[in-house]
């Protein structure tokens, strides 16, 4: 069984893994049981899950709309009101069964209800699984501003399943490899050409790809929880890619999915460290083409870049008024708390555009 050890919690993966999750509900013994999820994943995933284990309590599922637009604090009171009418108490448990949205949203939910409650996430997306999974992170959006209000506090146990991606689209597949190219380009060149190859069809190959970004990650926040240092290397092309994820949710252009924004983020991020930090050339281009392979082009007009950039103020990393970003000296070598002149910044666009 794979197992990874953390301060308080664990991730879980193969079968085995429902082993476990039956043990600790069982020695938790929770007076009642909420499955948090979405309609999407509550049609595709429930099932699943109620045929894998058995819960001797009662439980009850609260579903909310699916999709980024729905991590509000409205569906948390919504969902808070839920929890009160059916009579949760400190000594119940939440399950959040879905995508990132539902582990985000539904951990914040856990974490404020009555000063807080057990929780278990059980990710049924790549996305989910490779980044919300590992670090604690619980949050909302504010409008399209992405994840402004939140705590960060460990689940009690992670539980992965790679046989829920069965039940995703392509391009959620694909949305949730960004994270795992980004953990390439982080951490070591090893992972980023292994992640390369990466193969949904591959059961067992995804399998160990997806445990291996997990460790990645993991190593990354064990080492600093707080975000002070190392830990905001895991925002490598989110401070772009936030700001365009943001604006395409309050235009009139059709949405990006999480991944989509982050995969235009790092190219542009990557630009950007090629001209402030010497990052080489040939890598550059390497990176960008990989991408380009997996993600479709978007196009930007100068307004649209102006929106972006306007947005930039809104990012969680920021201090004092100014906007850093992370930058790389080369694949697993990063220059944390960087400013960028805006005129980069459409140099960059205008690299990704003509690439």
């Amino acid at each position: 069984m794979k197992q990874l050890n953390k301060n308080q919690g664990s991730i879980h993966g193969d079968n085995n893994a429902w082993e476990f999750f039956e043990n600790q509900v069982s020695s938790l013994n929770p007076t009642k049981i909420f499955i948090i999820t979405d309609e999407n994943t509550k049609e595709c995933c429930l099932s699943y899950l109620l045929k894998k284990t058995s819960f001797k309590q009662d439980f009850e599922v609260l579903t909310i709309p699916p999709g980024e637009k729905n991590k509000t604090v409205s569906t948390c009171v919504e969902l808070w009101n839920e929890l009160s009418d059916k009579r949760a108490d400190r000594n119940s448990l939440i399950i959040n069964l879905g995508g990132g949205v539902v582990t985000d949203l539904g951990g914040f939910v856990a974490c404020t209800f009555k000063r807080g409650i057990p929780f278990i996430n059980i990710p049924t997306s790549l996305l989910a699984m490779v980044d919300a999974s590992v670090g604690g992170k619980n949050g909302v959006d504010l409008g399209s501003l992405k994840n402004q209000v939140g705590v960060i506090k460990n689940p009690l146990q992670v539980l992965i399943d790679t046989s829920f991606l069965d039940t995703l689209p392509n391009a959620h597949i694909t949305s949730g490899l960004a994270e795992m190219l980004k953990h390439g380009l982080i951490h070591s060149e090893e992972y980023w050409k292994k992640v390369q190859n990466f193969d949904a069809t591959n059961k067992l190959g995804v399998s160990d790809l997806i445990w291996e970004s997990i460790l990645i990650k993991n190593e990354v926040v064990t080492e600093d929880p707080l975000e002070k240092g190392r830990r905001k290397t895991l925002n490598y092309g989110h401070t772009l890619g936030h700001a365009i994820e943001s604006y395409f949710m309050e235009s009139s252009k059709k949405e990006l999915l999480h991944g989509e924004a982050v995969a235009i983020g790092m190219i542009l991020a990557t630009y950007i460290s090629s001209r402030l930090c010497s990052f080489p050339k040939k890598k550059l281009d390497e990176i960008t083409a990989v991408i380009l392979s997996r993600f479709k082009k978007v196009s930007f007009s100068k307004e649209n870049i102006e929106e972006i950039i306007k947005l930039l103020v809104f990012d969680k990393k920021n201090s004092g008024g100014m906007v850093y970003f992370v930058l790389l000296r080369d694949i697993g070598n990063y220059k944390v708390n960087c400013t960028v002149e805006n005129e980069l910044i459409y140099e960059a666009f205008n690299y990704y555009e003509k690439f």
